[in-house]
């Protein structure tokens, strides 16, 4: 490692701290918005986005877990809690006594088809109305190009 650090130029420095407060305020607001609108948290939607990304809304415990980037207690305990609102369930896997399934339950597929007209519209105000074609289609490729880099380490 280099023992002297390269610091960011003020440039990368207003883009960075620019780019850091846009993530920090957006996924605030996202989240007061579901909470708020949706009754619903910003944890419950993630992880009912992704079980309905699934044909049979059920994924493995291990799979959910690396599909929403979370640890294994995080999940584990945020899925307790989901049960016990029924907005999902944990089926043990028959083929693997060791493995689970986390299963959309209906009311936990009430509630994503409920919030997520709601939570498109916001995305839609807050991010892709006042993007033009051209800086969406920036928007994504830059995205894609930091999600590669994070993704090979």
């Amino acid at each position: 490692m280099n023992a002297t650090p390269q610091w960011l130029s003020p440039a990368e420095q207003d883009a960075w701290r620019s780019f850091i407060r846009l993530h920090q305020k957006l996924t605030a607001t996202l989240v007061r918005d579901l909470q708020a609108n949706c009754k619903v948290s910003g944890a419950d939607f993630e992880i009912l986005v992704a079980l309905t990304d699934t044909p049979d809304g059920r994924q493995r415990f291990q799979d959910l877990a690396k599909s929403i980037d979370w640890e294994q207690s995080r999940l584990s305990h945020q899925i307790a809690r989901m049960c016990k609102r029924g907005l999902v369930a944990r089926e043990e896997c028959a083929e693997d006594g060791r493995g689970a399934f986390v299963v959309l339950t209906a009311a936990g597929r009430d509630t994503i088809e409920s919030a997520a007209p709601h939570h498109v519209a916001t995305v839609r105000r807050l991010v892709i109305d006042p993007l033009g074609p051209d800086d969406l289609a920036t928007l994504g490729r830059i995205s894609s190009r930091i999600l590669t880099q994070l993704d090979n380490g």
